[in-house]
This record gives structure tokens, sequence and C-alpha cells, in this order.
């Protein structure tokens, strides 16, 4: 592993992880302290003053930005093979099966996640009285779209295999970070370098972001609407 990989996919996953966790903690728990302070009523009143211009999107857009986040789930989930086969489905659906249905899967998803994360992007370029550069809106939406592509290009030009992939993932869990030999051979070792360095950064920059408030006014909102709607029947 060199040195650049050694920071970019080795010592910064946990740098990033650490953040994220923490980050995100203390931004809801500020969120929750300032919905206190305002009064009872300001989580409906204001739950979407401040957050990013997509919650005040269309009906389509809004149901894409919920399709980007369930496909988002969907390739998240099938990273988590990485860390071990699940043995009953293997033992279910057969290995190769199991195995090609994956592969479709995740490229599909892959795809249908390029589409959606362009298709908001131009929609928010598009959007009247929105001309300026807002980075609540683009930076994660770039981030993500860096994240699929490089994971697409992994996923169809198939450099390594999946014992490689399993290898490197042991390895941060252990906390020595390392690449297989196949992986620190390959020139496609910058690609998943630059993979793993998105994540990390789109990890790093989402408790400074805008999106926890926003989430957070739109889960209490979603709350408040159940519990009203659980009084009245």
């Amino acid at each position: 592993m060199d040195w650049f990989s050694f920071i970019a996919a080795g010592i910064l996953v946990y740098i990033a992880v650490a953040i994220f966790i923490s980050g995100t903690i203390y931004r809801i728990i500020k969120w929750r302290q300032r919905q206190k302070d305002a009064g009872p009523n300001s989580v409906l009143a204001k739950s979407g003053e401040n957050g990013p211009a997509h919650l005040q999107w269309s009906r389509t857009a809004r149901w894409m930005l919920i399709a980007m986040h369930v496909a988002g789930l969907g390739l998240l989930l099938g990273h988590t093979r990485l860390f071990g086969d699940v043995g009953f489905v293997i033992s279910f659906v057969g290995e190769d099966r199991f195995n090609h249905i994956g592969n479709i899967l995740g490229t599909g998803l892959g795809l249908f996640m390029i589409f959606a994360v362009v298709y908001l992007l131009i929609l928010r370029l598009r959007l009247p009285g929105k001309k300026h550069f807002a980075s609540a809106d683009y930076v994660p939406l770039l981030l993500v779209l860096v994240v699929i592509l490089i994971g697409n290009y992994l996923r169809l030009t198939k450099p390594f295999g999946f014992d490689d992939y399993q290898a490197y993932m042991a390895s941060l869990t252990t906390f020595g970070p390392a690449f297989s030999e196949a992986i620190a051979a390959s020139p496609a070792k910058m690609a998943l370098t630059g993979h793993v360095l998105a994540v990390n950064i789109l990890l790093i920059y989402f408790p400074f972001s805008s999106l926890v408030p926003a989430i957070c006014s739109f889960a209490a909102k979603r709350m408040g609407h159940k519990k009203t709607d659980a009084g009245t029947s």
C-alpha cells in the first residue's frame, strides 16, 4: 500500500467514520436544544425554512430523491457482503445464482443512482431565483455522483476479485489497512482509492451540511403528523 492509498483508503476511513458519528450526534443534540428553546410549535412551524433547496422541489423530484435514498440503502446493504457471506441465503439460492442476482441488482441500482443524481442536479440548476452556488445543494450530489461512477466502473470492469475486496475490508476491521497483492499491483488501485476517498469526504461533510437539521425537521414533522392523526382517531 503506497503512502497516498494508506492515508486516503486507510487512516482517513477511521477519521471519517469518527467524524460522521460524533458530528451527526452533536448536530442532532444541538438541533433538539434549539427546538426546545424556540418553543413546542417550532418543529412544525420551521420544518422547511432552513433546509436545502431540494426539499422545496416538485413532487416528482421529491419521489426521485426518496427513490435515490432507497437505492443508496440497497447498495449499502449489498456492500455488507464484503464483511462476510450470507451463508443461509447462498445455501438457499446457490452461490452462482446469488452472485448473478447481486451483479444485476448492483449494476441496476448504480445506473439508477447516476440518472437520479444527474436529474436532481439539472433540476437544481433550473430552479428560478437559485442561480447562485449553494454548497448544501450541490456538494452531496456531486460526491454521491463520484462515488457511484467509480463504483460502477469497478463493478463493470472487475479489475479485482471479490476475495481482494474482502481482504481489504478485513484489514480495516483489524486496524491494519492494506491492499492485497492483486490490488497493489494493479493500475485500477487508484480507482479503488478514489472511490474510498470520495466516500470518506461524503461522511466527513455530512454532519456539517444542512442535511442534518433538514432531515431532523422532516422526521419530526412526519412524527408530529402521526401523533396528530393518532390523537384524532
